[in-house]
């Protein structure tokens, strides 16, 4: 039949494989049910066998009825033949009748009995029925065995029964035989129902979520969401909510994707045109030097004006141009006085913001291995940040922790503004002024981790602002 090999490779064999998680679900269940059905089965064939048992009982007495009765009319004991025919019709070996003080032997056996086991019905157990049941199941019961029990039809008579042993084998293999049959049947149409159940449940969303992950690895620009989206839309459940939560990381991954695809294109760009940039700019500058040297008031002050302009405009060059290399940048340790290094940037900082206080509460003892270029421009770039926040105060000390010595930058200023909290470390997102291009405190988190530790923000609020910076361990001088 064409295609009825792609059908079952594409709808059957997925669900009989092992390793698949149909296979397991629809295998698990069919076994769960065969168990709990081989533990019913065991009291199940206890009581089947005390059921047959009680039954012999009963027919035997009727047999011995039938005999009392025969003697009664006839005035004399049966014949043989009929009396066999008695003892093969109730399935009895031999018959006994026992009234108080009488021993009446109504239908005894043709022969000498070998007796392999006597029981009592009504002192037997449903634990020794169990466990007898089960030997005459396996073979290993004795070939006659005597049963004995207050007959059913009249309590003042006790009745005696040899039965054969194979027979009652027989019956209890055959309803073993009826019950697995049984079980096997409600195990596997169970275990179907519960599979479809499942699978509709559980395992094709698995799979859809599985297929979505796989394609958007392959490709995370074009991939689909649409069959998250159905998933999504079926209300409280885990499987929606992992759906939404995966849509959800696709779209970040997507945006974090295309923002550096952005930078990369930017950082390619920026180095291209970086040389020929500065070159440009250092003409401007080098005329703006010259022109600061003329008697005219006018241009002297548009020069002390265009030489800052100038300067910003090849630091902001130079910085994007850092950001965009690949790789950490380059550290070259040295032992620097951390207190004089910070003392270094606030005399700068000072210089364009002469009402901002800044406290070095550094001891001048602790002496670190750093980049002293690098943590120069991370001190002043926090610095002008709390400057041009509006901050009058800045608090820096030393905190150690763990053999990791932290400095804390405290400052007083209106804190950051949530939005600005949210993305406060992503590139051209996260500047907290106009015109801010969102790097500082990019490039400066940069510095500190190829120092091997951290630049976090501790704290914002309306009383201030605090960043920890994770250095180094110290050594001291």
């Amino acid at each position: 039949m064409p295609g009825s090999g792609s059908f079952w490779a594409r709808r059957i064999r997925p669900y009989l494989t092992p390793r698949s998680l149909s296979a397991r679900v629809l295998w698990l269940t069919i076994e769960i049910i065969l168990a709990v059905e081989i533990i019913i089965l065991m009291p199940s064939l206890g009581r089947e066998r005390e059921a047959w048992l009680w039954d012999k009982i009963t027919d035997a007495h009727l047999a011995a009825f039938s005999v009392a009765a025969a003697q009664d009319n006839e005035g004399g004991m049966l014949d043989q033949k009929t009396r066999q025919d008695l003892l093969k019709l109730s399935g009895s070996e031999e018959i006994r009748l026992l009234q108080p003080g009488k021993d009446i032997l109504l239908l005894p056996s043709q022969g000498n009995l070998m007796l392999g086991d006597a029981i009592n019905l009504q002192t037997e157990t449903l634990l020794q029925s169990i466990w007898r049941a089960e030997k005459a199941v396996v073979g290993l019961s004795p070939t006659h065995v005597l049963i004995e029990a207050t007959s059913p039809l009249d309590p003042s008579m006790q009745v005696q029964v040899v039965i054969n042993g194979e027979s009652l084998a027989s019956h209890l293999r055959a309803y073993v035989g009826h019950i697995a049959a049984l079980s096997v049947v409600i195990a596997v149409v169970t275990g179907l129902l519960v599979f479809a159940a499942l699978d509709r449940l559980l395992v094709r969303p698995m799979r859809i979520l599985t297929a979505s992950i796989v394609g958007f690895r392959k490709d995370p620009v074009q991939a689909g969401q649409m069959n998250l989206s159905l998933l999504s839309s079926r209300g409280e459940s885990e499987i929606a909510d992992a759906a939404q939560e995966l849509a959800a990381m696709q779209d970040e991954l997507r945006a974090a994707l295309w923002r550096n695809a952005r930078l990369a294109a930017v950082g390619t760009a920026v180095a291209k045109i970086s040389h020929d940039l500065r070159n440009i700019l250092t003409s401007a500058l080098l005329v703006s030097d010259r022109l600061q040297e003329t008697a005219d008031p006018v241009v002297k002050r548009a020069a002390n004006t265009l030489i800052p302009a100038v300067e910003r405009a090849v630091a902001l060059v130079t910085r994007t141009v850092d950001f965009a290399r690949e790789g950490p940048p380059a550290i070259t340790r040295s032992n620097v006085v951390l207190r004089e290094l910070v003392d270094e940037a606030a005399t700068i900082v000072r210089s364009t913001d002469a009402a901002l206080n800044i406290e070095n509460l550094v001891p001048g003892s602790l002496v670190l291995s750093l980049d002293r270029t690098q943590i120069y421009r991370v001190l002043v770039n926090l610095m002008r940040n709390a400057s041009e926040a509006g901050a009058t105060q800045i608090n820096l000390a030393i905190e150690g922790e763990n053999g990791l010595t932290k400095l804390v930058f405290a400052d007083n200023g209106p804190g950051l503004p949530k939005k600005v909290q949210e993305k406060l470390f992503q590139p051209f997102t996260g500047a907290g002024r106009r015109g801010g291009t969102g790097l500082g405190l990019v490039i400066a988190r940069d510095l500190i981790r190829a120092h091997g530790g951290d630049l976090t923000l501790r704290s914002t609020g309306a009383d201030g602002t605090v960043f920890v910076m994770g250095l180094a361990a110290s050594e001291t001088a």
